[in-house]
């Protein structure tokens, strides 16, 4: 159970580390802060799933050469079936590559899959190592509540982003485009809802408003 969960712990760490690369380069792409990815918390499971992967089939590999061809082959299978997955399901995609030269089916690229082998490469050179050392300070019975916390998180977070998925999914008509706002939005908008079905009085930006507008007057 130890060892499961510590594995949890990486999937999360990486997940996260991806999310931030993922917010980063849109942000330097279009000027704009996105919440990439699926899930509704800042997490992206295509990098945790890399992550854990990097560690079964990488981290022992002492040829430097054939980590970055391992991690390559890896990030390709990894983005290629989680574009054509989730495509099926929802006829929608979180990222296309068909404008970028050496594309397979605008789903993997010649260039994110070299910048792919480069960090697998600083994965088990520097990254690894490092989150290795930390995670192995914890106890036992901390990694397993910490673990437990985040599958019901991710349990949790998941059913919500599929259920409003399947529901817009008629409303996804170019499924060649990045679909990734358009769903976004529509999971807060639905999560919103929900909230204030449950509680009538539930208004969060009303609510910051009033605390702003009070510590204003206070500070004059």
């Amino acid at each position: 159970m130890a060892i499961f969960s510590r594995y949890v712990i990486y999937f999360v760490i990486y997940a996260f580390i991806g999310w931030v690369i993922e917010v980063v380069a849109k942000y330097i792409e279009t000027g704009k802060l996105i919440n990439r990815g699926f899930l509704i918390g800042p997490i992206c499971p295509i990098y945790g799933r890399a992550g854990v992967l990097f560690i079964f089939f990488i981290y022992n590999t002492k040829n430097i050469f054939l980590v970055f061809l391992k991690s390559v082959l890896i990030c390709s299978i990894l983005e290629y079936s989680a574009s054509y997955i989730m495509e099926k399901l929802f006829n929608a995609r979180w990222w296309d590559y068909s404008h970028r030269k050496f594309n397979l089916n605008g789903r993997i690229c010649l260039g994110t899959l070299i910048p792919f082998g480069l960090l697998g490469v600083f994965f088990k050179y520097a990254m690894h190592p490092f989150f290795e050392k930390i995670v192995n300070m914890l106890s036992d019975n901390v990694v397993i509540v910490l673990a437990i916390i985040f599958i019901i998180l991710y349990i949790l977070d998941n059913l919500i982003g599929y259920i409003v998925g399947f529901k817009i999914k008629k409303q996804i008509e170019d499924n060649r485009k990045d679909s990734t706002e358009f769903i976004k939005g529509s999971i807060y908008e639905w999560v919103y809802k929900r909230l204030k079905t449950a509680f009538p009085g539930f208004h969060p930006i009303r609510k910051v408003k009033t605390v702003l507008n009070r510590n204003k007057k206070d500070n004059d």
